[in-house]
């Protein structure tokens, strides 16, 4: 019998056969152990990110453009999320509740957003002690184990293993906790992004709608020009039958009809084309979707908040948005910091191992094993590659400075530029309200002079082309008018606040030890996913909100 000790400290025992087997010590050790790698947490780490602190900018105490939409005294209120009833249009209200039901891309940056969140878990798991189970069977003419067995000693049989693994970083550089970090704000970047394609939904819906109701006007002034036309040239023909009219006059009336006729067909299709623009954004085939026209085009009067400018930084989205990846830059700059300390690494594993699968010893535990160990290793040199990709991180936190600075210089413009145009705009269609009236006079008494002998039928076209010119530029300043307000509303936030962004602990998408209920995350700020019934908006011919 040959007597040997276990070079990792297990006590030895010797069967009646002569062979060897190892009875692993105490198994409380290894509940010691795994207690000890829960208490991560609580070890002494250092973050090496520098301390983050948005830039504060100086802006203008108040806008130099004006709106009539706007409230005359400053107020603080916010607009409302659902702003587009303040245009006072069931029909805009009802294709609003669709696209939000329903819309594909929306309901894509949803997901994205999950995702990120599951991202985000990944990192933070490497944070937590890793278990995991094995086990191997062979069978040979011999087997050599020097951990176990004399490795001069013959043995012939099956030999079987199982055991179980257990590997740690405890992070005292802070790099897994930045990397988690980063994942976090990259979610909440995600739920800005969200917000940001929801408001830009909204206001596509609104101005394509807006535009539509313009061609809709345009529609009716055609047709009544055209009718109109129609009219003058039966009088016409009959002046010419009765030697009162030249040939020249006939034409010049035809030319005319046929010339709006045209003008007719085109806006037309224009108006096809952006119904089924609406219909993509609703979620519905363009074939089964149909607005019914109306034939004038209403502005509407409302009145919005009056925001002071500072106030613009926390009701954009993108701006949101953008601040969140400069947080993230900003913890990059830890991760590769961190590269220039050691890096830590526990281990331990242990098992069973059986020369000939003997159950009862199994079952004892008789041929146990263990062992624990680290990792360390400690950059020497590596030709500049860590001052690189430190520099590398500090400049990309600057690029995401400047980026944010942009965005929000972009921010003021789109608010400067549409208080401008709605103000303009207004002014614009009143004075052309009174134009559409001068002409309509001016074509009537045209008419009456035509009639009486006392006008030419050249005369009698310039009136009717530029009365119907003059109402067509009226419908057109109308609608981008319409248009105009809605851009300034998303300008201004469309209603949206960062308060509406998930909290750094709701981004967590599941508990530790949750195993359940795993088909989607708990909603996190107010974003959720169809997982339940992802097919629930494959009808394409009917609408998702009735």
């Amino acid at each position: 019998m040959i007597v040997s000790r276990h070079i990792l400290g297990n006590r030895l025992h010797t069967r009646r056969d002569g062979s060897r087997i190892f009875r692993a010590r105490a198994w409380w050790r290894y509940g010691l152990v795994l207690l000890i790698l829960n208490l991560s947490a609580c070890l002494p780490h250092v973050d090496l990110a520098p301390t983050y602190d948005p830039p504060q900018y100086v802006v203008p105490a108040s806008w130099r453009g004006a709106t009539p939409f706007v409230e005359a005294k400053p107020s603080d209120a916010a607009l409302r999320p659902d702003w587009w009833t303040l245009f006072n249009d069931p029909i805009l209200n009802s294709l609003e509740e669709q696209a939000m039901a329903a819309n594909p891309d929306l309901q894509a940056a949803a997901e994205r957003f999950v995702q990120v969140r599951d991202v985000m878990m990944q990192v933070r798991s490497q944070r937590i002690p890793h278990l995991g189970l094995g086990g191997k069977a062979t069978d040979s003419n011999r087997h050599v184990n020097p951990f176990v067995y004399d490795p001069d000693t013959p043995l012939t049989g099956g030999l079987g293993a199982g055991g179980g693994l257990a590997s740690w970083e405890p992070d005292f550089w802070s790099a897994i906790r930045n990397a988690t970090r980063v994942e976090t704000y990259r979610a909440e970047e995600r739920a800005a992004d969200y917000g940001l394609a929801r408001l830009s939904l909204q206001a596509e819906i609104g101005a394509n709608y807006f535009t539509l109701r313009g061609y809709d006007a345009q529609t009716a002034i055609f047709s009544q020009s055209i009718d109109l036309y129609r009219k003058s040239l039966d009088l016409i023909k009959a002046q010419f039958a009765g030697a009162i009219a030249s040939a020249l006059d006939v034409a010049r009336v035809e030319s005319l009809l046929f010339s709006t006729e045209t003008k007719l067909a085109q806006i037309q299709g224009q108006r096809q084309v952006t119904e089924q623009a609406i219909a993509i954004l609703v979620n519905m085939a363009p074939s089964s979707f149909t607005i019914k026209p109306v034939d004038n085009l209403r502005v509407a009067n409302f009145a919005i908040p009056r925001t002071i400018p500072s106030t613009l930084l926390e009701r954009r989205p993108d701006i949101a948005g953008m601040e969140r990846r400069m947080a993230q830059a900003n913890r990059s700059i830890g991760i590769a910091r961190a590269a220039f300390f050691p890096n830590v690494r526990f281990r331990a594993d242990g098992g069973i191992l059986d020369a000939g699968f003997n159950a009862v010893e199994v079952a004892k535990f008789v041929s146990g094993f263990w062992s624990y160990g680290s990792l360390v290793t400690v950059p020497i040199f590596e030709g500049g590659y860590r001052r690189a990709r430190l520099q590398q991180a500090w400049s990309a936190y600057r690029e995401t400075e400047d980026r944010y600075r942009s965005t929000v210089l972009n921010a003021f413009r789109e608010v400067e530029n549409n208080l401008s145009l709605t103000n303009q705009l207004t002014t614009a269609a009143n004075r052309q309200d009174a134009a559409v009236g001068a002409t309509f006079k001016a074509q009537n008494l045209t008419m009456e002079l035509y009639v009486g002998g006392l006008a030419s039928s050249l005369e009698l076209i310039y009136a009717q082309v530029a009365t119907l010119t003059a109402r067509i530029d009226s419908v057109q300043i109308k609608a981008e008018l319409l248009r105009s307000s809605v851009a300034l509303i998303r300008a201004l936030g469309g209603g949206w606040n960062r308060d509406q962004l998930p909290t750094d602990e709701q981004i967590q998408p599941f508990d530790t030890f949750q195993y359940v209920d795993l088909d989607k995350p708990t909603p996190a700020g107010g974003i959720d996913v169809n997982a339940d019934n992802n097919a629930v908006n494959n009808d394409l011919t009917t609408p998702s909100v009735p």
